[in-house]
């Protein structure tokens, strides 16, 4: 390894990414805030509409994204549970440190990238629910434990082939400390990743024991993948993910442990986390105490599509709600007909994979009043460009802009780098930097 791979990079601050400079490079940002810093174009405190941002522009609601986190922390509280929300929603170091604020134990992440992202900007517990096979994202993983005894690192296996390699690279890199590692139990034949039964989980474990460069901290997994899933399909795996951990304390798989580390359990996506709180609370009695991980991520920003019908607390409300925090503004750029329009954001812009965006707000090119988009229709979407229906009486003109709300974060935040959050009169307090 070479000498400056010994050294952990010295982590970047979110007062770095208030000194970045405005430019090109950011979407829909005013023309004449070319050159300023971001902080300083904070400051500011320009206002969407009127401010000199350019369409598309997309905004993330300050006091929606204030409610989500509140209100998440507030729930894992009040059911036992630690929290590493997912960080591939939104890759956005600044979110990250108001989730860890909020109560969060750490953050999830799928790809190595990711890690290498949270890492830069000095996050200290890591779970990354997937298997990492790859040996030079082991051998760096290697370096960043052993020159930094505060980072906690966790990571999936689900297979003998797996933990072989694991081993393979983390000998060859010369590393000191073991990694933790989770067995992963699969939702179910036909399913993402996982082992498949509860014998394959055992001889995953029995291969991590066999080697010295790993450690087995736990079990887990993702109920969202259960096939057909329901409140009893997924109460059952999640009963079979709990009895895993048990059979494998009973067999004394956690011996390597320390005497006040905690055995690992998680699950949790978005859809489900009522479920898993709701079994999560029946754990039986361990040799030692259980960290009970929820991973969710989507909630920081919720939407008004996939997760506004799948949020478990339509099953909850007296849990509480999630507001969607993000609104598309673009605007009106054609009207060829009566029945037909067209503003300038499209596939480039918004989300589509789940579900089109939804018009919502109309506000008025002429004088600025704002009323709602009654009887017009997000249809299609171009790569530059939404096709609008438009019904009778939906009084709309070239110049409008038009609101739109979308459906599924994930592939919201990876369209845009520098995000403005407004308040609700249109006030832009911060912009939220990503790095997909």
């Amino acid at each position: 390894m070479a000498a400056d791979e010994d050294v952990a990079t010295a982590p970047h601050t979110l007062r770095e990414l208030a000194a970045e400079h405005v430019d090109h490079r950011f979407k829909a940002l005013p023309p004449d805030a070319d050159g300023l810093t971001v902080g300083a174009l904070a400051a500011e405190r320009r206002n969407l509409f009127t401010g000199g941002f350019t369409t598309p522009v997309l905004a993330l609601s300050a006091e929606s994204v204030a409610h989500n986190l509140a209100l998440l922390e507030t729930y894992a509280e009040r059911h036992g549970l630690a929290f590493a929300p997912h960080g591939k929603t939104s890759m956005a170091p600044q979110l990250f440190a108001r989730q860890l604020e909020h109560g969060a134990w750490g953050i999830t992440a799928a790809v190595p990238h990711q890690v290498r992202v949270y890492r830069a900007y000095g996050i200290e517990r890591i779970f990354l629910a997937n298997e990492l096979v790859d040996a030079v994202a082991l051998r760096w993983l290697a370096g960043e434990l052993d020159s930094d005894p505060d980072f906690h690192f966790i990571c999936y296996v689900d297979s003998v082939r797996g933990v072989e390699l694991m081993d393979e690279a983390l000998r060859a890199a010369g590393a000191v400390r073991r990694v933790d590692v989770v067995v992963e139990l699969g939702a179910g034949e036909g399913a993402r990743t996982g082992a498949r039964t509860e014998a394959d989980c055992a001889a995953v474990a029995d291969a991590v024991a066999a080697v010295e460069t790993l450690r087995l901290v736990g079990v887990a997994g993702y109920e969202g993948e259960v096939p057909d899933a329901s409140t009893e399909r997924v109460r059952d795996w999640l009963h079979r993910l709990v009895r895993v951990a048990a059979d494998f304390d009973a067999a004394d798989r956690f011996a390597a442990l320390a005497a006040d580390d905690r055995i690992v359990i998680s699950a949790g996506g978005s859809a489900w986390f009522d479920t898993v709180a709701d079994v999560f609370a029946e754990i039986p009695e361990l040799t030692r105490s259980v960290c009970k991980l929820l991973r969710s991520g989507a909630y920081v920003s919720h939407d008004d599509g996939h997760y506004l019908h799948l949020t478990p607390f339509n099953r909850i409300p007296e849990e509480g709600a999630l507001q969607p925090a993000f609104r598309l503004w673009a605007q009106v750029v054609s009207r060829p007909s009566d029945e037909q329009a067209f503003v300038n954001a499209g596939k480039r812009d918004a989300a589509y994979d789940l579900d089109l965006p939804q018009a919502q707000v109309v506000r008025s090119g002429r004088d600025g009043s704002v009323r709602a988009a009654t009887g017009i229709t997000v249809t299609k979407l171009s790569d530059q460009h939404a096709w609008l229906r438009t019904e009778a009486g939906a009084e709309l003109e070239v110049g409008d802009w038009i609101g739109m709300g979308l459906s599924h974060p994930c592939t919201s935040f990876d369209k845009w780098q520098l995000i403005p959050l407004v308040e609700a009169d249109g006030t832009v307090t911060d912009y939220i930097r990503t790095f997909f």
